[in-house]
């Protein structure tokens, strides 16, 4: 029954996500926000809320391993498989601000994860915990990247105020879809952490590899459906502004929010998938400065890179 639920939970978080990205987007759209501003913003924002509802809800359950496990594991997930299959549909044009500023911002918030977690090597502490300070440290880099993107916003705004808005696009039912699909993100979060956290226990799995694996990539998916339905229609600055701004949603604002609610204890097999983490991320801004873009070569290098992971920790458990 539990696999059952799992499914339900993963299927009602897909949903939801793509309910809440379409309106939300359709939002946007009506107030006359930019492509770029959208991919950063309310499309990673909406990519990140199946991630946000199961790591927050794993906090208040006092499940650690699951919460920062998931967050971890989705970032490393969307950086190779999630890029490395969009580019490799269709190369994707880097945007010179991205690699300037935003891929340099994630790499920022990985950093500091990685030292605001390192307590018993930094302060010689007795364990190695991301505190309430900690997660009220991240929520402020996140008010200071949203000041940010809201001022290119604002710069950009003028080139879309000329365009006509569609006139199926509705204020009611776009908000409507939008708490849909909010509601059946969070409904269904709290079933895959349930379920997910109990075939962990009966397989002898620890939560830190159901964090990494299962849950990771199941609350990944609706990143994966929305750059390679991104790239295929050549949106690329869609594709990877979804993926860079969900990784610093996912840093900055769910294990922000969660260590905020209840501090989480980092166990010491976290901190290799953290350091892998920043080094991808490098690899990414390394990547995207050839050619402005990523192509289908460096597609294919990120999609080995990740199933080398995934053996890598299912050996490890």
């Amino acid at each position: 029954m539990a696999y059952i639920l799992l499914i339900i939970g993963f299927g009602l978080l897909i949903k939801g996500a793509d309910l809440f990205v379409d309106g939300s987007s359709n939002i946007a759209k009506l107030l006359r926000v930019p492509t770029m501003l959208i991919g950063l913003t309310i499309v990673a924002l909406g990519t990140s809320s199946p991630e946000a509802t199961v790591s927050i809800i794993a906090a208040l359950e006092g499940s650690a391993d699951v919460s920062l496990g998931n967050v971890v594991g989705s970032n490393i997930f969307n950086i190779t498989l999630v890029v490395g299959l969009a580019a490799f549909i269709y190369p994707l044009k880097v945007e010179n601000e991205t690699i300037r500023k935003e891929i340099p911002f994630t790499l920022l918030a990985s950093v500091a994860l990685l030292i605001l977690m390192s307590d018993m090597a930094l302060q010689g502490a007795n364990m190695n915990l991301l505190t309430r300070s900690d997660g009220l440290i991240f929520l402020l880099f996140l008010s200071i990247f949203m000041y940010y993107v809201i001022e290119i916003g604002l710069k950009n705004r003028k080139d879309t105020a000329g365009d006509p808005i569609p006139e199926d696009l509705k204020w009611g039912k776009n908000i409507l879809i939008t708490i849909l699909g909010l509601a059946a993100i969070i409904f269904g979060g709290d079933l895959v952490v349930d379920n997910g956290t109990e075939i962990a226990y009966s397989l002898g799995m620890s939560e830190t590899l159901v964090g990494l694996t299962i849950i990771a990539i199941g609350t990944s998916l609706p990143e994966l459906v929305t750059s390679v339905t991104a790239a295929l229609k050549q949106e690329s600055e869609i594709a990877l502004g979804n993926i860079v701004g969900s990784n610093i949603f996912n840093i900055l604002f769910v294990l922000g929010a969660s260590a905020t609610i209840s501090p989480l204890q980092a166990n010491d097999k976290i901190f290799i998938d953290v350091i892998l983490m920043i080094v991808l991320t490098v690899i990414l801004l390394a990547f995207s400065r050839t050619s402005f873009r990523v192509g289908k070569r460096e597609g294919l290098v990120l999609v080995g890179a990740y199933l080398i992971y995934l053996v890598y920790i299912i050996i490890r458990n």
